[in-house]
């Protein structure tokens, strides 16, 4: 289950269509073109089948899981576990094999202001790496925490991932839209190295 449907457009800058993945979604394809995001704190994980060249990317705000497994939002992408076991899924259910899967893991910066004590961005990190440890899935290439928003792309056909680091500025549209989502979560009930690109 994911917030909404992931948003389809053509980018102009590198000429390929591509599938942009906000807080709380996920995408998974076997398609020319990419997969983008833009990351604070949030973390990314780009998973790819090498064999069958399928590939998708998540992208979380909260390490873990629900605190209230009867929560409606409890199976939600938005949380750490959940985000990894449907992009998984989903990737299985195109024809991808699990045993063959390979990472690389982004995002994770010090982005949001007021949580000097509990840094989000560090315990995204620090969970994606733990569940890809203990599933067995290599991790090839991450670029993690610092203080750096960060924009990728994602080519599922190639396992290629482009990332340009992005500076960060008082009233950040990064920040924004993670403050944001946080008080919107709060108010709810229930294959190759990474290519630094500068365009």
């Amino acid at each position: 289950m994911q917030d909404t449907v992931p948003l389809s457009y053509f980018d102009r800058d590198l000429r390929i269509n591509s599938v942009r993945v906000l807080p709380g979604q996920y995408h998974a394809m076997q398609a020319e073109g990419s997969i983008s995001t833009v990351l604070g704190s949030c973390v990314s994980t780009c998973l790819w089948d090498p064999v069958c060249r399928i590939g998708g990317m998540n992208h979380f705000m909260l390490p873990g899981e629900a605190a209230e497994p009867s929560s409606p939002w409890a199976l939600s992408a938005r949380f750490g576990v959940n985000a990894m076991e449907v992009l998984i899924n989903t990737m299985v259910h195109l024809g991808a094999d699990r045993r063959r899967f390979v990472a690389k893991v982004f995002g994770g910066a010090r982005v949001l202001q007021g949580f000097e004590r509990l840094d989000v961005g560090a315990r995204n990190s620090e969970f994606v790496l733990s569940f890809l440890r203990e599933e067995g899935i290599e991790v090839l290439a991450q670029d993690l925490l610092g203080e750096c928003p960060r924009k990728l792309h994602f080519f599922p056909a190639t396992g290629k991932v482009q990332l340009k680091r992005l500076s960060l500025r008082q009233g950040d549209p990064v920040q924004r839209q993670e403050q944001a989502y946080l008080q919107g979560l709060a108010g709810q009930r229930g294959g190759g190295e990474v290519e630094i690109f500068s365009k």
